[in-house]
């Protein structure tokens, strides 16, 4: 069986890595354009080019899936199967190209959770598990018949990063499966609206933009604490700060926090802080104690090294 692979980021390696290794006949792969980067703008190779061209493996690029030069090259790889790892949304005359069709590992479990960001919406909304869904795609995104999911949990201590580290392993894994299945004959997909009750709330994972990480004091110290390692280390939550003797206001990224649940009579979003080693924000039923932060021009550092350099 044929296998055309199409991905982008660190998260889509796994996936391809675990194909490659287990001697799969990957018969290319397709990729984004390559990328102006750093102070030099020289183009920057996507994650999956360079593990590509490291196994010698045929490298497509399009600027546009509906480019004819770019459908003649993919018709011309005879794949079997498709499989898709963040990557892009596909025209129909894409994903209906080979004979086994298109599917696509999705960062959560299905329905819950369709768009672009799962991982962060996951942890942001509180949830205490997540997981991975292959799926095939069809006309309306993140829609397509089941293959195979696995559920994880998320812990307090986890965040964005580690739940897509683990995300991405698990994911590899069942690509291989899904692609085991269907070399097998022994594959059942199942409509989503399976997965569906009369009293479900499908929740969504648009895509998060800047004004999206603006921390609201206003919410609960649950709600602040959740938001917080939802976007941690990337794109990071951000908030607008006063430091004591500082006329500017400082816009902080904030990576790590703890909570302090207690009454108090402070103002919401008023800063406490020794000025030397610990600072916390005032919310409505506790405090957000900071940890981990990073000032403009500055590096991630502890609260504690940030007090010291602006005494």
């Amino acid at each position: 069986m044929r296998i055309v692979f199409m991905g982008t980021p660190e998260f889509a390696v796994e996936s391809l890595k675990i194909l490659v290794e287990n001697k799969y006949d990957i018969a290319g792969v397709v990729t984004m354009p390559d990328k102006p980067a750093g102070r030099g703008h020289k183009l920057q190779f996507s994650p999956v080019k360079e593990f590509a061209l490291k196994h010698n493996l045929p490298v497509l690029q399009p600027e546009k899936l509906k480019d004819d030069i770019f459908l003649k090259q993919l018709r011309a790889l005879k794949a079997d199967l498709q499989i898709v790892v963040a990557f892009r949304m596909l025209p129909e005359v894409v994903w209906n190209m080979p004979r086994l069709g298109t599917f696509n590992l999705h960062a959560s479990l299905l329905p819950q959770y369709r768009g672009a960001a799962p991982i962060n919406w996951a942890i942001i909304n509180g949830e205490k598990e997540t997981g991975v869904t292959t799926f095939f795609l069809t006309h309306e995104i993140d829609t397509g018949k089941i293959v195979l999911q696995e559920k994880i949990p998320i812990a307090e201590t986890d965040n964005a990063e580690t739940i897509h580290d683990n995300l991405m392993r698990r994911g590899a894994q069942l690509v291989k499966k899904t692609v085991d299945l269907l070399e097998s004959g022994k594959m059942n997909a199942i409509d989503q609206s399976r997965f569906i009750t009369h009293d479900s709330v499908l929740k969504s994972a648009p895509k998060i933009f800047k004004e999206t990480c603006k921390i609201n004091f206003n919410q609960n110290v649950e709600q602040i604490f959740n938001f917080i390692r939802g976007l941690s280390p990337y794109p990071t939550a951000w908030m607008e700060l006063q430091f004591p003797n500082h006329p500017e206001k400082t816009i902080l990224k904030v990576f790590e926090t703890e909570k302090e649940l207690i009454s108090h009579s402070f103002p919401i979003g008023m800063l406490i802080t020794d000025r030397k080693k610990t600072a916390k924000i005032a919310v409505n039923d506790g405090f957000i104690v900071l940890k981990s932060v990073q000032a403009p021009g500055k590096k991630r550092m502890t609260i504690g090294e940030l007090l010291i350099g602006m005494r």
